[in-house]
């Protein structure tokens, strides 16, 4: 299984996105997604995801909340569970990111984006509730399938 963090960063209405098109053998080439990446040996989801953010977009989170854990159960890719994680106190100047391109892109036209079938599924929880929620997903390929959200 892989453990895995995201965060959504909002400065202005705006979430600061990654449209992955640098790196090689990719799932998730030519798809948009926040920043994050997988746990390193002995970390905390807090530390990858300040690591992660760190490393890809040089900002440096001041303060961050948890808001969720992703389950992706698939027929093609290993089981992955995702920490998603919103902050928008944050500090630095952004840097090129060697996975792809970045870009502050409006709340309201993320939708819009090529990205998996179900991250407007958990994004549209973000943004209309603030209770924690776990999601699992079933994916046949690129496909979902199914999936079962719960709040608490």
């Amino acid at each position: 299984m892989k453990l895995t963090t995201i965060c959504y960063i909002e400065r202005d209405e705006k979430y600061l996105m990654l449209h992955r098109t640098k790196k090689k053998n990719d799932m998730n080439t030519g798809k948009w997604l926040g920043i994050g990446g997988k746990f390193e040996d002995n970390e905390t989801p807090e530390e990858c995801v300040e690591r992660e953010v760190k490393e890809e977009t040089g900002l440096t989170l001041k303060s961050y909340k948890l808001r969720g854990i992703v389950t992706y159960i698939s027929n093609q890719y290993e089981t992955e569970y995702m920490y998603i994680f919103t902050s928008n106190d944050f500090k630095g100047e952004l840097i090129e990111c060697n996975e792809g391109d970045l870009e502050w892109i409006p709340i309201k036209e993320i939708f819009n984006l090529n990205m998996w079938e179900g991250d407007p599924i958990f994004l549209k929880e973000l943004r209309e509730n603030d209770k924690f929620f776990t999601i699992k997903y079933i994916y046949e390929g690129d496909n979902l399938l199914k999936y079962e959200l719960k709040t608490y």
